[in-house]
């Protein structure tokens, strides 16, 4: 058995190991993160802070509390069983969820009748994981589908994302890993034999403009994308892109000059934002910056992208939508 640790939001560390990781959803039947009918598996934890982040629950690895104001029925209970006096109910203002005194135990989640409070994340075994994921073999078969990882940054917990990747692809089904690079290359390398598609996302080629929307440097995740390329791994490149930030055509053209090289890539595939993340922020209660006040992109401004981008020579595999 091998272990590692990895540093929370707040610089403390959290253990993983082949046989215990940090998850906070398995998602069934999903049909967006790679071919085919799949599960996806979320991991918890991520060394990036995008600004347009849809999965914010991922960021920190350890389970958060989430607290839904509306679904709340003010019956007290968890007040009751809080050790440490997070939840007060106030004759006036109903329900005052004191979040800083909260350390995410989850006695309150377990009394609460309306599901206004659910704990997001925790530890699972590898057993467990393997159990859920295998239980839709005939529909992956049937469709050509497979379990994908996900996140946060699955390769964070690399020993964990290993075990059950090895033993997902010994059981015969596609395997993907959805990752936003940002990793020493050996975690990638580690994967790669059990890997059967990466799904690798390029979330801005300015370096400046890339530190701004999320946190870090893009030199790590380009110079990867490049070595992983050159393994001859399955690679589809991904482009998250948000309105008022990375929809520049510098940045699209800057796309084209870097792909064009990678020849053995399987295609590029424009992920338009939308803006789900933002409730998600509410009720976790995460500070996080918000740099973008963008909606969702028309149907025209996409194809407006894709027509760009493969006028520059760019395999785009997106389904271009039709009737506009």
């Amino acid at each position: 058995m091998t272990a590692s640790e990895f540093e929370t939001t707040d610089g403390s560390r959290i253990g993983t190991s082949e046989r215990t990781g940090q998850v906070f959803e398995i998602q069934r039947f999903s049909i967006h993160d790679g071919p085919g009918i799949r599960t996806t598996v979320f991991l918890k934890g991520c060394p990036l802070r995008c600004l347009w982040c849809h999965n914010p629950e991922s960021i920190d690895p350890r389970p958060l509390l989430s607290f839904v104001a509306d679904k709340c029925i003010n019956c007290g209970a968890c007040a009751e069983v809080c050790p440490n006096q997070a939840h007060v109910m106030d004759e006036s203002l109903g329900h005052v969820f004191l979040r800083k005194k909260c350390d995410a135990v989850g006695a309150c989640a377990d009394v609460c009748p309306s599901k206004a409070l659910e704990i997001v994340g925790r530890a699972m075994s590898h057993e467990e994981v393997l159990e859920r994921v295998l239980r839709d073999v005939p529909f992956y078969e049937a469709s050509g589908g497979g379990v994908t990882f996900s996140g946060g940054e699955p390769l964070l917990q690399v020993d964990f994302a290993e075990a059950l990747l090895r033993d997902v692809k010994a059981a015969g089904v596609h395997t993907a890993v959805e990752t936003a690079g940002h990793v020493m290359f050996d975690r990638l390398e580690r994967v790669v034999p059990y890997t059967d598609l990466f799904l690798f996302d390029v979330k801005e080629t300015d370096d400046s403009l890339h530190q701004k929307f999320t946190g870090v440097s893009g030199d790590r995740i380009r110079e990867n994308l490049v070595k992983l390329h050159d393994t001859g791994a399955s690679i589809l490149m991904r482009m998250p892109i948000v309105p008022g930030l990375n929809d520049r055509e510098e940045h699209f053209l800057e796309v084209a000059r870097f792909v064009a090289p990678l020849t053995d890539l399987l295609g590029v595939e424009v992920m338009p934002y939308h803006s789900l993340g933002l409730s998600k922020r509410d009720r976790l209660g995460l500070d996080l910056e918000d740099g973008t006040e963008s909606s969702p992109p028309s149907n025209e401004k996409i194809v407006e992208w894709v027509s760009l981008l493969r006028g520059e020579g760019v395999n785009v595999v997106n389904e271009v939508p039709q009737g506009i």
